[in-house]
């Protein structure tokens, strides 16, 4: 087994883990000190693994593509691997029941629509540090079941397995875990292998509750190539009040412009708790840390400016320097100076339209009984005018807002 560092105090030599440590992405490490003498050389190649479940990945993500992120700038390779083979068994980490299994044109189609958030965030050319995408589909598809099992499943321990949290917490919970899912680990654990044995990858990144299958990943690596392998997780990301990071009323914050209206990506950052921003600028942003230090020390409502630049710094690097200028100049033509940005979301209706129907047709209410009910709390204003009845009808092209921080046009069709 490798030495565990976790929760390392250690002061680094290499500029990689010195950023990783002062902008708070580190975790857990399997070796810190050897990392730390791998990284001082160039091009250290590293991976992160994401499943295809979905056609866009979320702001839960982030930290796991900013880890990639900052492995280029610092002269490193990075490797984002997508999950075409093992979205077919679906991760059981943080589940209480199965995921959804998809066919091969859906995770095909996913696959499509994630590569757009990364190429944003990575450079992929042919040089030194540029960027491979891979999907672990290319093996795992092509492997051959018993024979699979001879090479690699005998070095996998199932007392050791059942004790990893992604199985023993289902297991606590008496939650059905299925055969399937149970070799999820084996899999993954493989694909750091073949990395290596492809590619010369020397490193697995993930977050805190991968850290049960880059273990094996490491050990497998011992003990089928005889190759020194690396882990290094990030923390789980909370705001400040404890709730979890990306996780909204709304829903969940899609990277992908087409789940996400830039709009409602910018707001998501310009809303964060005032104790938040400091923290988020390191995590998700490239601003200089003398920048953000100035920012974080902003009090009252001046603390404001230091998220307008959050907002725009995150949009920037997830879509694109327009969009970070059209969402500021929508938010102070909405708030400033109480106008209807032209970039909130909008939907297109016939008029006159009941009040209920263009919430959710706009997005600021899930359903009609959400509608009505924020209605009743007097939470819901037309262009400015709280409306207190639920059979409002709207006779024409209006903004609409719920509470002070939500906002969407309806337009006619």
């Amino acid at each position: 087994m490798p030495a565990l560092t976790a929760f390392p105090v250690m002061t680094y030599k290499s500029q990689y883990l010195q950023t990783l440590a002062a902008r708070g992405y580190i975790h857990q490490l399997t070796d810190a000190e050897a990392i730390d003498q791998r990284a001082m050389k160039p091009g250290l190649m590293a991976y992160v693994g994401f499943d295809l479940t979905g056609p866009s990945l979320h702001v839960g993500h982030l930290m796991s593509i900013m880890m990639l992120r900052r492995l280029q700038q610092h002269g490193g390779k990075p490797i984002a691997l997508m999950g075409g083979g093992t979205t077919k068994v679906g991760d059981p980490s943080g589940k209480d029941t199965a995921r959804q299994l998809l066919d091969d044109a859906a995770i095909a189609a996913n696959k499509a629509s994630i590569r757009r958030v990364f190429e944003r965030f990575l450079r992929f050319d042919d040089s030194p540090t540029g960027a491979i995408m891979l999907d672990n589909a290319e093996w795992l598809d092509q492997l051959k079941y018993i024979e699979f099992l001879r090479d690699y499943g005998r070095h996998f321990s199932v007392n050791r397995m059942l004790t990893m949290d992604s199985v023993r917490l289902r297991l606590e919970r008496e939650q059905p875990l299925s055969f399937l899912e149970f070799n999820y680990m084996v899999l993954q654990a493989y694909d750091f292998v073949e990395l290596h044995r492809r590619y010369g990858c020397v490193m697995q990144m993930g977050g805190s509750d991968q850290w049960g299958n880059i273990i094996q990943g490491v050990d497998l690596g011992r003990r089928v190539l005889g190759a020194e392998l690396y882990g290094l997780t990030t923390p789980l990301i909370t705001n400040a009040d404890g709730s979890k990071m990306g996780k909204t009323a709304a829903g969940a914050v899609w990277l992908n412009a087409d789940m996400l209206p830039d709009w409602d990506y910018w707001q998501f950052w310009r809303n964060v708790d005032d104790r938040d921003v400091g923290k988020f600028l390191r995590l998700f942003t490239d601003m200089p840390d003398d920048e953000i230090t100035r920012l974080e020390a902003l009090e009252g409502a001046d603390i404001n400016s230091a998220k307008v630049a959050l907002a725009n710094a995150a949009t920037a690097l997830c879509r694109g320097e327009d969009a970070a200028r059209t969402a500021e100049e929508t938010a102070r033509a909405t708030f400033a100076e109480g106008g209807a940005g032209g970039s909130l979301p909008q939907a297109a209706l016939a008029f006159p339209a009941p009040l209920v129907d263009a919430l959710v047709a706009t997005g600021l209410a899930a359903s009609k009984g959400e509608a009505r009910r924020k209605i009743g709390e007097k939470a819901v204003r037309v262009d400015g005018e709280v409306v207190a009845d639920a059979a409002h009808m709207i006779a024409g092209p209006a903004k609409l807002s719920l509470g002070r921080k939500r906002h969407a046009l309806v337009v006619s069709t």
